[in-house]
């Protein structure tokens, strides 16, 4: 069932259709704490089905931003001020060989676009999914 907003005609998208998202795209921003400060990266990654899996290298702002965060994905037409977006928030941990799912982590094809060796993998684990959808219809119809 779509849910609709009935002053801003925004669609909020239901878990399956966010998820549904995520395995479609690679490249995404994720959002830690270090120290006190925000911060935002964008990052590729894959989602399993669970979780959003990513490598990265050891010491980075990534690696060291584990704890609670936020990713988020989206898409847009400029033209017609219409898109949508895809807000995931949990919490990222490293996975390594100790880990049950090291060898399902490390087969996924988690393929980083910056140079450099990134052998530390990373999984956010969604504690919340949300999304929404701006159709081009609801920009300047009066609403």
């Amino acid at each position: 069932m779509r849910t609709v907003s009935a002053t801003s005609g925004v669609e909020v998208l239901d878990a399956d259709a966010c998820r549904g998202l995520l395995s479609d795209d690679v490249i995404g921003r994720l959002g830690v704490v270090i120290g006190r400060r925000p911060v935002v990266v964008p990052v590729n990654y894959v989602f399993d089905g669970e979780s959003i899996v990513l490598r990265t290298m050891p010491g980075s702002k990534i690696d060291v931003g584990q704890g609670p965060a936020a990713f988020e994905i989206d898409g847009f037409d400029r033209a017609t001020k219409s898109g949508w977006s895809v807000l995931v928030s949990g919490d990222l941990a490293e996975v390594t060989e100790l880990d049950p799912e090291w060898r399902h982590v490390t087969s996924l094809p988690v393929e980083p676009w910056a140079g450099g060796e990134r052998p530390a993998w990373l999984r956010l684990r969604p504690a919340y999914i949300t999304g929404r959808v701006v159709p081009a219809a609801t920009i300047g119809d009066g609403s």
